[in-house]
């Protein structure tokens, strides 16, 4: 409970209305209403008509005094006005006794105010009581406030009922809220917020929830109207709902009227928006103001920004910050920060504490760390306890682990964390799972993986799972060079994609494809790709396309460098090349490489052809 009377609190809003409420009369206008000398004149006319007995005037000008902090003033005022059974004298009597330091007395003006059916002393009375722990009177006297439609006794009464989990406590703060209280207008929209995210509606971010359905569409209304209200975490929640919905100018809005209002974490947002709009050095203000203010998630946001620029000391001292004030990231940055600097033993004592306090990505960097210094044994642990608290990484580090070990248990082992990380969306480990079930025959579940790798990113997937498309399909008609290009089927995509994504046996293959389409150009084109990116099929098969277009010199260059990197056929081709050029020596040199390098037909052909030569240059 608020200390009741606390003058910084209640001359916040310009009357005396929280905690402990302060009742005037309708005609008492507030001091924002008038000058000071519009003010002076006022309490003059009401300090003469008290003085000669007017009840209604000692009343009001009890509380203008007391307003105004002038306790020994308004206390004869409020008194006088009191005996003569004025109930704002007597609840404002209270307020003035409470400050004054005696609650009973207090208390006991409340009660009388109360029971003539003072909605803001019942409301004072109901606060008293549940200060010295009576929560049914407290109850009771709240109810009574609450009932008569003063909306600091609905607050105050919703506060107790959700304190005891009473389900009636939504119904209470709904009504405070509508009746204006912007405090409860935040928290019933938290409350919505909760209910939605248990549904599965919504989820959380960085503490801030975005709500979508029912619920959270009321949530943000009601978050709305506390915001416009001046509340500055409510703010700050309107603006992650805007920002998630993607509409960032008016989430920048309110997140400026957070920040600005002292809410250190809509700084600290509001420095992410204009970071992702490209303008960083007013992001780095803006989480420079978060950061002093003692957020951790803008401090390791500036260390990040100064790494980035080379500015290693500094972005030391923001992570050191970010730590200090309780950000288990900044440990986990200042260990990536000396691992990148090769300060490999100070980068593991950092990751091991984020890692002891529960960071899993520092479990699984520290894990890797461990394993590169040869430290097996010590690293399965941190990756196990990283990949049980969540980390997509460690499960699959753990998966590559356990491969290595090529034991039909780690095996099976291998393979359910590959599992579990290719459910949470990892790639790689999706990949490895689809190899497994190629291998296992399951070519069913083996798509559905190389699928989903593939969708993330993977050219080995694309590839596999064109491959596995292709197998599928029938004998494409033979096509001659030249006829116009068929359209391509889903195999020859997956092929492209993976082509484009430079993977080389993919290009060799889209090359493949087009040839057999006629399109000698595109076909060249991705042969090239495979061939200048090392692809000894690729440079074979360039070579073949550029001696049927009459290229036979250019050919032989690609056919020595698809032989030189170990391709039979590519040397029994220069074989031939050199023997019909009467190059008789060169022809049986290449003849005798494509001997050894295979495979057995080749080297069959290869064995006559250098057996000729060996004998025409003997004859």
């Amino acid at each position: 409970m608020d200390v009741m009377g606390d003058k910084a609190t209640l001359l916040e809003t310009g009357r005396f209305a929280q905690p402990a409420d302060f009742e005037q009369s309708a005609d008492l206008a507030q001091p924002s209403d008038r000058d000071e000398a519009g003010e002076a004149a006022e309490e003059a006319r009401r300090r003469l008509a008290a003085e000669s007995g007017d009840v209604e005037a000692m009343s009001v000008l009890g509380a203008m005094l007391l307003r105004r902090g002038d306790l020994d003033g308004a206390e004869p005022q409020l008194r006088a006005a009191t005996a003569a059974g004025d109930r704002a004298a007597a609840n404002n009597l209270g307020v003035l006794l409470h400050q004054r330091g005696y609650p009973e007395e207090a208390a006991g003006w409340w009660r009388i105010a109360a029971v003539a059916g003072s909605a803001a002393a019942a409301h004072a009375l109901g606060r008293h009581h549940r200060e010295r722990g009576d929560e049914p009177a407290a109850e009771y006297w709240l109810r009574q406030s609450a009932e008569q439609g003063h909306a600091l006794g609905a607050y105050a009464l919703a506060d107790l009922l959700e304190h005891r989990s009473d389900v009636g406590a939504e119904q209470w703060m709904r009504a405070a809220a509508e009746r204006g209280h912007r405090e409860a207008a935040y928290r019933l929209a938290r409350t919505l917020d909760r209910k939605a995210a248990d549904a599965g509606e919504n989820g959380a971010d960085n503490g801030v929830i975005g709500v979508i359905g029912a619920a959270g569409e009321e949530a943000e209304q009601w978050y709305r109207q506390a915001a416009a209200r001046g509340h500055r975490r409510a703010a700050l929640h309107l603006g992650a709902i805007l920002e998630k919905r993607g509409d960032l100018k008016e989430a920048g809005r309110w997140y400026l009227t957070s920040a600005k209002d002292g809410e250190a974490r809509a700084a600290c947002a509001l420095g992410f928006l204009l970071r992702d709009a490209g303008d960083t050095e007013s992001a780095a203000v803006w989480w420079l103001r978060a950061a002093q203010d003692g957020d951790g998630n803008a401090a390791n946001a500036l260390g990040a920004l100064h790494a980035e620029r080379g500015e290693t000391q500094t972005a030391e001292r923001w992570y050191r910050a970010a730590m200090d004030a309780g950000d288990v990231n900044g440990a986990y940055n200042l260990g990536l920060l000396c691992a990148e600097q090769g300060r490999t033993g100070q980068a593991e004592q950092w990751y091991r504490r984020a890692a002891y306090a529960g960071h899993r990505e520092a479990a699984n960097a520290l894990a890797i760390l461990l394993l590169q210094v040869g430290d097996a044994a010590g690293a399965e642990p941190w990756f196990s306890k990283a990949a049980e608290a969540g980390s997509v990484d460690a499960a699959f580090n753990l998966g590559i682990l356990h491969a290595g070990r090529s034991t039909e248990d780690d095996d099976t082992a291998a393979l359910r964390w590959y599992e579990r990380a290719a459910a949470a969306g990892h790639t790689e480990a999706a990949l490895q799972v689809a190899i497994a079930r190629l291998r296992e025959g399951d070519e069913q579940d083996a798509e559905r993986h190389l699928r989903c790798a593939a969708g993330g990113g993977s050219a080995e997937a694309a590839y596999r799972l064109a491959a596995v498309l292709d197998a599928r399909r029938p004998p494409a008609p033979a096509h001659e060079l030249g006829e116009p290009a068929q359209e391509k089927s889903e195999c020859e995509e997956w092929y492209e994609r993976a082509a484009s994504q430079g993977h080389r046996r993919a290009q060799v293959r889209v090359g493949m494809l087009a040839a057999a389409r006629g399109d000698v150009v595109e076909a060249a084109r991705w042969y090239r790709s495979a061939a200048e990116a090392g692809s000894r099929n690729g440079a074979f098969n360039l070579g073949l396309l550029l001696a049927r277009e009459g290229s036979e010199p250019e050919a032989a260059l690609w056919w020595t460098r698809a032989a030189d990197a170990g391709h039979g056929r590519a040397a029994l081709r220069l074989a031939l090349v050199y023997a019909r050029r009467g190059e008789l020596a060169e022809g049986q040199r290449w003849a005798d490489r494509a001997v050894s390098l295979g495979p057995a037909e080749v080297s069959e052909r290869a064995a006559r052809l250098r057996d000729a030569l060996r004998e025409e240059l003997s004859a």
